[in-house]
């Protein structure tokens, strides 16, 4: 895919990216003010559900109190559980407090719980409605651009385990994605940037042209308009084709994992803080994935340099010693990694690249050379 090095120019409608799965295919809907369609969507979609809607404190000052408006003027009756906002929510506790508050309302297996919120919402409902009545259909209202360009999209689910990040959990897919662009503007500059490490990774795994397109154009993205939407709709659209492709996550689907065997370790290590946001973990996690990459002498030229001045002009930590307080240690840090989902049989797999847009799954990762180039990067 070839992205243009120019900002496109604004359309009045909106951008609908299809993820082709067959009877759980679904639209990803993207554009300014968008929200707006969101009761009249779902009641195509269901006629006669109602719906509970998952959200965090933060998330409802905003943006509660005009979803519920929208729903009722599209004829969908509403209710809503409200959660403590940040990572320490994707929690056992939050879990069972959240199903236990869906079946109070009442949802029935034809009604639908909608995830309005960044990712941990977004992860929280997925995993509840993928449990509760075994099986509640959900829609997703990602507010974040972390989760408008990621964690909405796909089906992953889950919550936390004190061993590590997203360790339980499930595959269900949502009905619905509804991506309104307007919902950034309430975001801090901090979580904005964080999102951004997700869209550079798309660039960074398999497309080259949008990697230089970003280069180019995220100061564009990070004041919005017509750049911010490109960019959203390029990642959403190479994260739909590698869903379509693999969607439990059996094959190539892996590949967007790039940076987050690094990055979960050290945001597991963090205590799923304010120190480090997933975000900045996949940034930081990126980088080092390039950076073995080159230890092992897989690339060579200026692409580790590229990465790492990219994601450090865009706001990014690209070294360990740009964390809040420092990471763990190296034995914390492998212990983490040992338990990342993608280890086989004790065998450490990581998402390596040839070259920017060259990201491949490496299987079978010699755990000495991580620690030691650990080692080295954490001492920088």
């Amino acid at each position: 895919m070839t992205a243009p090095r120019a900002v496109p120019i604004r359309s009045s409608e909106p951008i609908v990216v299809p993820v082709a799965l067959a009877e759980r295919a679904y639209d990803i809907v993207i554009g300014r003010g968008v929200i707006a369609t969101l009761g009249a969507r779902i009641k195509a979609l269901r006629p006669n559900a109602k719906t509970v809607i998952l959200t965090d404190e933060t998330v409802a000052k905003h943006h509660l109190a005009a979803v519920e408006d929208i729903l009722a003027a599209g004829g969908v009756a509403s209710s809503h559980i409200l959660v403590a906002p940040g990572e320490g929510s994707k929690n056992y506790a939050t879990f069972e407090t959240v199903c236990e508050a869906i079946i109070a309302a009442r949802i029935e297996r034809n009604d639908l719980v909608v995830a309005l919120g960044g990712g941990v919402i977004g992860d929280l409902a997925g995993f509840a409605a993928a449990s509760v009545r075994r099986g509640l259909d959900f829609v997703q209202v990602p507010t974040s651009l972390l989760a408008q360009v990621d964690s909405s999209v796909g089906g992953k689910t889950g919550i936390n385990s004190r061993q590590g990040k997203n360790l339980i959990g499930a595959f269900h897919q949502p009905i619905l994605v509804i991506a309104d662009t307007a919902m950034l503007d309430t975001l801090s500059p901090r979580e904005f940037r964080a999102g951004y490490g997700e869209v550079a990774k798309y660039g960074l795994l398999g497309d080259a042209d949008f990697f230089a397109w970003c280069e180019a154009n995220w100061r564009d993205v990070y004041a919005g308009g017509s750049a911010r939407e490109h960019a959203i709709a390029v990642s959403c659209r190479a994260k739909a084709a590698i869903v379509a492709r693999d969607e439990r996550e059996t094959g190539d689907r892996a590949l967007l994992n790039l940076g987050h065997t690094f990055g979960h370790a050290f945001e597991a290590g963090c205590g799923y803080s304010q120190r480090l946001l997933h975000g900045e973990a996949v940034a930081l996690g990126c980088v080092m994935a390039f950076q073995f990459s080159e230890r092992q002498g897989l690339l060579g030229g200026n692409s580790v340099a590229r990465v790492r001045s990219h994601l450090a002009d865009a706001g990014l930590p690209t070294r360990a010693g740009d964390v809040e307080g420092g990471v763990p240690n190296v034995d914390r840090l492998m212990d983490l990694i040992a338990q990342d989902k993608k280890v086989k049989r004790g065998k450490l797999t990581f998402i390596l690249a040839r070259g920017i847009g060259e990201a491949f799954v490496a299987d079978d990762v010699d755990a000495a050379e991580i620690r030691a180039f650990l080692e080295e990067k954490i001492a920088e």
